[in-house]
């Protein structure tokens, strides 16, 4: 997201702004980090993390290569929308299942 900032020359808000800070100063969870446990993995896929933790893929419209044509070509900004409240949803299943905490069923998330 931060590299598509800098292509398009958007500011980053204060929450994305990492230059220089320390792993304890970074305001917000990183689940590619908290999965690493302190070793060097460079990138492991949300629907590999959510499957591998027992958690229902997001996957099952589009992926990220697909939002392009999905928006430039079919105009369906609805499904690109659906297909990032999947995302939401799953990375924060992943943090509660990081936590050893009990998943939330489908009936107690609500998207505003």
């Amino acid at each position: 997201m931060c590299r598509r900032m800098v292509v398009h020359g958007i500011e980053f808000p204060p929450q994305l702004d990492l230059y220089g800070k320390k792993p304890w100063e970074v305001p917000h969870l990183d689940t590619m980090e908290l999965w690493k446990f302190g070793d060097y993995k460079n990138y492991t896929p949300l629907n590999l993390l959510a499957y591998i933790l027992g958690i229902p893929s997001p996957k099952d419209d589009i992926d990220g290569s697909q939002v392009g044509t999905v928006y430039w070509k079919e105009k369906d900004l609805e499904r690109i929308v659906t297909y990032c409240q999947k995302d939401v949803v799953t990375v924060m299943q992943i943090l509660l299942r990081l936590k050893n905490e009990v998943l939330l069923l489908p009936e107690e998330v609500v998207v505003a």
